[in-house]
Formats: structure tokens, sequence, C-alpha cells
């Protein structure tokens, strides 16, 4: 027998789930079972992946800490895996044990709710174990609580080895004629396959960037340059005139091939598409690159474009003491 622990926490140290865990572990040791856990926090970025390892599992415990509200990103991300590239076959045999240890409100609510996924999913629940607790060393030091672990876990033993039949339920007709799958009809192999692709960033990188060409290249077929006259239409609606502020803004949108410079003397602004051409100035007092979904959003007031700067989707070389006025000089509101 095999059983399979996905656990959802953060790791923390006085986390109750943990010894929770450990317990049950134990128990399950003792019992000759097969015991592989799974720490979502670091499993995370290959999270996608992960419902391949539900094939050879006879039993699987959910197990989550809910430390302000819902089962959490990593364990909820684990479900929505499982649901688009899981072997629904193969978690139809499978009973799911959930382990819900609160540090405030909601124990009850989250175990409702693993225990509605996984039958939504296909697979057999069983009756779980959650509590709540307020002071973990006197939850874990508790003999009581530590003997209805023991209970518990032996229970969701019996109920793997002997094959446990359950009473059918509605969720099962929602999922056959409401609920559907957003993935395409794929084999159990064409949905592992399609998960690891997806886990993979350099993929799904080299994608993004294949489908920014394809776009920028049919535009040109299309004769379209890009949006330059409403880029130039909004850079003259939003600006703020400041004094003594002289400047040149040449702005690089690496998927349009193309430039927009930006001349700015106090009071006048003068934008126009193109690469510059030094007439008034030596050269650009900044330089930046950046994609027009990027400009667009800052355009938008969606956000700005020191925060893009600092979060890397602009590269830029020059003056910064120039490069952080732009916001000054252009304030965009997102509407």
């Amino acid at each position: 027998m095999r059983v399979n622990i996905y656990y959802g926490g953060r790791g923390l140290i006085d986390d109750p789930t943990l010894f929770a865990l450990e317990k049950i572990t134990k128990v399950l040791d003792e019992l000759r079972v097969t015991v592989e856990r799974y720490n979502l926090y670091e499993e995370k970025n290959n999270i996608t992946v992960l419902p391949k390892t539900l094939k050879d599992a006879d039993g699987v415990i959910l197990a989550a800490s809910v430390e302000w509200f819902g089962i959490g990103g990593f364990l909820q991300q684990f479900l929505d895996a499982c649901w688009l590239y899981g072997d629904k076959e193969s978690i139809s045999h499978i009973y799911m044990l959930p382990v819900v240890m609160a540090t405030t409100y909601g124990e009850r609510e989250v175990e409702y709710q693993l225990l509605r996924a996984w039958e939504m999913l296909g697979g057999v629940p069983v009756e779980g174990l959650c509590a709540y607790v307020d002071n973990h060393v006197e939850f874990e030091t508790n003999a009581e609580y530590n003997l209805m672990i023991e209970k518990k876990t032996e229970a969701f033993y019996r109920a793997i080895s002997k094959k446990t039949v359950a009473f059918p339920n509605s969720s099962m007709q929602v999922k056959k004629t409401v609920l559907r799958s957003s993935t395409p009809l794929l084999t159990p192999q064409e949905s592992e396959q399609l998960s690891a692709y997806v886990s993979n960033d350099n993929y799904v990188k080299k994608q993004k960037e294949d489908i920014e060409e394809l776009a920028s290249l049919f535009k040109g077929m299309l004769g379209e340059g890009g949006d330059a006259d409403g880029y130039i239409r909004k850079l003259k609606e939003n600006f703020y005139p400041t004094d003594d502020m002289k400047a040149v803004f040449q702005l690089d949108l690496t998927d349009e091939n193309s430039s927009l410079i930006i001349e700015i003397d106090e009071d006048k602004l003068n934008c126009y598409r193109g690469s510059f051409d030094g007439k008034g100035q030596l050269k650009p007092d900044v330089t930046a690159k950046l994609n027009s979904q990027v400009f667009s959003d800052i355009l938008s007031g969606a956000r700005t474009f020191q925060s893009a700067f600092m979060m890397g989707e602009i590269s830029a070389q020059g003056n910064f003491k120039i490069l952080r006025n732009f916001d000054t000089i252009f304030r965009f509101q997102e509407k």
C-alpha cells in the first residue's frame, strides 16, 4: 500500500499540521505502508506535474494549515493541476484523508472544501481530521489528541485496505452535466506531457516570445506600425510641464522594432516616431527599452514607468534622475 501526503502549509516550525503529519506517518510506517510526502512550498515550480505522482497511490492526504483564510495558494494550485492534468481514472480509485489544522477560524470550512474538491475529481474522500490549535505545545503533548490522530489514521488505513464503498453523491452528476475542464479532451499521457510543458519556464517564455514575434510580423505585413498616433495623443493629453525641465527620452519598443522620441523643453512637448536625429540635442538623456504592452499599461495608468523599471520590464541607460521624473511629467490615471 502507498500513501502520498501533499502538505500545503509554509513549513513553519510551530505549524500543528506538521506535528499531525509526523504522527500519521509514524502510524502508517508501523502498518507497513509506503509514505511519500510532498511539501508544496518546496515544489512550487513543479506543482503542475505533481498529479502524475498520484498514479501509484492507493491513498492521499491533503494537509492544509489555516492561518487566516482558506486552504492557501499552493494546495489550491495542486488541486487545479489535478483537475486540468490529472488522470481521472486513477484518481477515481484513490482514497483521500483531509488534515486541517487552524490557528484561526475556518477549519471545518476548509475540510469541507477539500472533501468536495476530491469528490469533484472523482476520488473517494473519507472523514477528515481537523482541529483549532491555540497553543501548539499543549496540543502536541495532549495524550488524548495523540490517540485521536492514531485512531483516525487507522480508520483511513482500513478504508483503503478494505476498499470501502462510498454512497453515490450529487457532485458526480453535477460534474457530468455542468462542470467542464477547460483543457481539451486529452489522454492521460497527453495531459502529463502538457503539464510538463506548463511547468517549464523556459518553454513558456520561448512560446511567448514566438507569439510576440509573430504578432509583430503580421503587423508589418498588414502595414501597421503600432499605435504611434495613440501613444503620442496619450502623452500630450497627460503632459504636465515642469519649470526648467529639458529632456529627451528615446523609447525603443522592442516588439515593434521602432522608437518613440519624446522631446521636452519646459512647457513644450514634441513626440514623434523614428530614430533620434540629434536635432537640438547631442543625444537622448534617457534611452529605454520596453515592449508595447508594458508601454500601453503605463499609458493606461495600470502601472508607473518607475515601477516597470524596478520590476525589470524596462531596461534603461542615461540620466536616471531624469528617468525618475517621467512619472511627474506624465501622469496617467487608470480608468
